[in-house]
């Protein structure tokens, strides 16, 4: 081999690891703590989670997609207005959100899990409903009351 094409093949080596170097970067989360379980306190108040992940996408204003877990419902949420999606970007993009997944009934008939969903602030179940972002949708089974979120 001469010269240009030892050059060009080193060239090549090295741009594939400066890509992955940067590809591992990029998808090491570090913010992610998914599959564990804990408390939070929110207001003053101590709440039991059973999952945590990153927010990496809201589908709509009761859906989100949630890193390690998959789409998941927020639970007694129906009928979104068109605000309650920017309201849930705002407050679940890209952050870790806290589920406290319904034990009576955790996956919906879309396989969505059905949760409630905090953030290290705030019961975003609760916001939408009480902003009026949202009205309660209620089925049964459910380890929550209707209301209860």
């Amino acid at each position: 081999m001469n010269k240009k094409t030892i050059s060009t093949i080193l060239l090549i080596i090295f741009l594939i690891s400066i890509g992955l170097t940067i590809a591992n970067t990029f998808l090491n989360d570090t913010n992610t703590i998914e599959n564990q379980t804990g408390t939070i306190t929110i207001k003053n108040k101590t709440i039991p989670y059973e999952n945590a992940g990153k927010c990496v996408e809201v589908i709509d204003g009761n859906t989100i997609q949630v890193y390690g877990i998959g789409k998941v419902q927020l639970t007694q949420i129906g009928s979104p207005n068109s605000n309650a999606t920017k309201y849930v970007s705002d407050k679940c993009l890209g952050k870790t959100v806290y589920l406290n997944i319904d034990d009576e009934k955790p996956k919906d008939n879309y396989g969505r899990t059905l949760a409630i969903v905090y953030t290290d602030t705030e019961d975003i179940n609760k916001e939408l409903l009480e902003n009026n972002l949202a009205k309660v949708s209620y089925f049964e089974p459910s380890e929550f009351k209707k209301g209860e979120v």
